[in-house]
């Protein structure tokens, strides 16, 4: 049940979008830049940096979502996004998201968690440093978002194909018009 008067039909981060439409637009387009603006990374592995970093942070509403998101837009759909939450370096991504991921996961733990080492892996797997910055941002905005909804105990569905739908629409739609 959450904290606070929601939504009841509403769940996640759509309730909270709805309680405050004055703090959802800009983290509806910070959302939208990270995942959905110009990038050398592909929707599909943004989505799945996020999904990695929610699951990692045991967020059910932001983990099912951007993994549906992911699936609809990387080839080899979901079985893409179980393989990289039970291993990242068994995930049949490129090196290049295999190593942003494990910096992603980095962030998750803590900011200072991201030691040279990862950087200069990514680097190696040719990660510019625009690819790793926006990984950074993406992981440090998850950790914000799970927080957020998980803060103020907002719903999760247990409804897998309503989060399958959910993903084809934020990947048609976007996140500026939740």
């Amino acid at each position: 049940m959450p904290h606070i008067a929601l939504d009841e039909n509403l769940p996640g981060i759509t309730a909270l979008f709805a309680y405050r439409p004055e703090t959802a637009a800009p983290l509806g387009q910070l959302a939208e830049v990270l995942l959905r603006g110009p990038s050398s990374l592909s929707v599909g592995e943004r989505e799945l940096i996020g999904a990695v970093v929610s699951r990692g942070n045991d967020c059910t509403f932001c983990s099912r979502s951007h993994a549906a998101v992911a699936a609809e837009a990387l080839e080899g759909g979901m079985p893409v996004v179980e393989a990289a939450w039970k291993d990242v370096d068994g995930a049949p991504v490129s090196a290049k998201v295999k190593a942003l991921l494990h910096v992603a996961l980095a962030v998750r733990e803590s900011g200072k968690s991201v030691g040279e080492d990862l950087i200069e892996l990514a680097r190696a797997e040719g990660a510019t440093d625009v690819e790793i910055h926006d990984t950074v941002l993406i992981a440090a905005a998850f950790c914000m978002f799970n927080r957020y909804v998980d803060g103020l105990a907002t719903l999760a569905v247990d409804d897998q194909d309503a989060y399958r739908e959910a993903g084809v629409r934020l990947l048609e739609h976007g996140y500026t018009n939740l």
